[in-house]
């Protein structure tokens, strides 16, 4: 099994000896990849079902395997001495929950002064199983003016799929009742979507 290649419009990080050990090691450890990854510089990601603290480790890990430089939010406060400068390098983009703009208008403003982004989001918001995701994601999508590329962890076949993007429309709930559709299949490491 090899790894997808990347288009030229994704955002990336440069070859290095430590993206050749993950990439060995994700191919090593019976995981693989599933769906074509879009020619886009700017989007959300959504990752779903998120059931355990091993879909950070297995999306980290592909993460620097494929060399996409792709982005998380983490809450400002985190981002101080040895554990700020970690974040930092992993991806980690500082927010601040108490702004008088909030988390949403703060990541629309990132992605109109970037010329690429990946953000990356769990729509559940939780590892705990939920009935309704976070809407959040969304508005970000819509405001940027960016599409939602939907990723899956399916636990049972060892698969991490990229499945087709999504624009945002003018009604979240239809979008979300195709996006959910979308994950109906998978399972994550402890449960589906729900």
């Amino acid at each position: 099994m090899s790894l997808p290649r990347l288009p030229p419009g994704v955002p990336r990080f440069p070859q290095s000896i430590a993206r050749q050990l993950c990439a060995r090691w994700f191919e090593s450890s019976g995981w693989r990849t599933a769906g074509v990854l879009p020619d886009c510089p700017k989007l959300v990601v959504i990752a779903a079902p998120h059931s355990s603290w091993w879909d950070g480790f297995w999306g980290l890990l592909l993460k620097y395997a494929l060399g996409i430089d792709v982005s998380f939010m983490a809450k400002r406060q985190l981002f101080r001495g040895p554990l700020g400068a970690l974040l930092h390098g992993l991806g980690g983009i500082p927010i601040e929950r108490d702004a008088a703009h909030g988390v949403v208008e703060q990541m629309i403003g990132r992605f109109a002064d970037r010329e690429s982004l990946w953000l990356a989001i769990a729509p559940e918001g939780t590892r705990k199983p939920v009935r309704k995701w976070k809407m959040g994601f969304w508005h970000i999508a819509r405001g940027a003016h960016v599409p939602i590329l939907p990723v899956y962890f399916d636990y049972p076949s060892k698969t991490i799929g990229f499945g087709p993007l999504l624009i945002p429309g003018t009604d979240p709930i239809a979008d979300f009742a195709r996006l959910r559709a979308f994950y109906a299949p998978w399972r994550g490491k402890h449960r589906g979507i729900g």
